[in-house]
């Protein structure tokens, strides 16, 4: 082999490795049914990735239950050590693991990203004699079981809200009925369908609805009143409440600082890409996005603050 053969052969060799290398399959695991926004943010990930070319191909897999502990239970016990799997989740998922006693935590998964932020709107059926907040308000404070409450999962950040919103009311949080949902679409059907005095979820969810005139908005959880939200927020209308859902991703369990740094590095990417930005214009979505170790350090602060208002609403002991 020739100096020049060599030198070539070499500098092609350095430029790959140097390269950031197209991922080959990813999974995402979505832990709850498909419609839901854990299910909406796996696959918008899912088209950002492949859109973008960053990823050869990409496969969503829901699996539903007990507020993503279900899903992230099979994550941690069948994907150890794998670089290929990411699982979704958010702050449903930490209340969810406080409420169902989960054996798996999210200390026992690699922190990826957190990736975005949602208000909770309130919602009621148009046909619903309930027309505002304060009218909702009312009949809870007159007689808290009457108003049943439909959301996601028990314990999740709709489940918390419901109980932070009877408690600015001066009403006996666990007097409250919440009725949980393990995905979005079951519950879209059951408050469009009457079956729930109201329902509570992100904007994101109940939106399509909302403009095709089958649900009303009548308050959000935002700290002031959201562009293109015809709705007060729960503090003008003199509930001391505020509420963010954020959703993240996270890898396996046992990876090696390069397989996590390239993973990150992916994410990253995507939360630079046209696709993601446009992905969360549509839906309404706040760019939260945090990397690793930062979005851990964050995430165990949020872990235990989030047991304190679940104790104080009289979710967990």
């Amino acid at each position: 082999m020739g100096v020049l053969t060599r030198f070539a052969t070499g500098f092609l060799v350095a430029a790959a490795m140097a390269a950031p290398a197209l991922a080959q399959e990813l999974t995402i695991i979505a832990p709850a049914g498909p419609g839901g926004g854990w299910d909406q943010t796996a696959r918008s990930l899912q088209t950002a990735l492949q859109t973008e070319g960053l990823a050869k191909n990409v496969q969503v897999v829901n699996v539903p239950g007990a507020g993503g502990t279900i899903g992230l239970a099979q994550f941690v016990s069948q994907h150890k050590g794998n670089p290929n799997t990411l699982i979704v989740g958010g702050y449903v998922m930490v209340g969810a693991i406080a409420t169902n006693a989960s054996p798996v935590t999210l200390d026992q998964v690699t922190p990826v990203a957190r990736l975005t932020g949602e208000y909770e709107a309130i919602v009621v059926p148009t046909s619903s004699p309930i027309k505002t907040i304060g009218d909702l308000v009312a009949q809870l404070k007159a007689d808290p079981g009457t108003v049943s409450w439909g959301g996601g999962s028990a314990g999740g950040t709709d489940h918390i809200t419901v109980g932070l919103i009877a408690k600015a009311a001066g009403v006996d949080p666990t007097k409250i009925n919440y009725i949980p949902f393990s995905g979005g679409g079951e519950a879209l059907a059951a408050i469009v369908g009457g079956k729930v005095t109201a329902g509570i979820s992100g904007w994101g969810e109940f939106e399509q609805q909302v403009k095709a005139g089958k649900l009303r908005v009548i308050a959000v959880s935002a700290p002031e009143r959201i562009a293109g939200i015809d709705a007060p927020t729960l503090k003008e209308s003199g509930l001391d409440v505020e509420v963010q859902n954020w959703r993240g991703v996270w890898a396996a369990p046992g990876l090696t600082d390069e397989q996590k740094a390239g993973l990150i590095a992916l994410v990253e990417k995507v939360n630079a890409s046209k696709s993601w930005t446009d992905t969360l214009a549509t839906k309404g979505w706040a760019n939260t996005f945090l990397a690793g170790d930062a979005f851990g350090t964050v995430l165990k602060d949020e872990i235990a603050k989030t047991n304190v208002v679940l104790k104080d609403i009289g979710l967990i002991k």
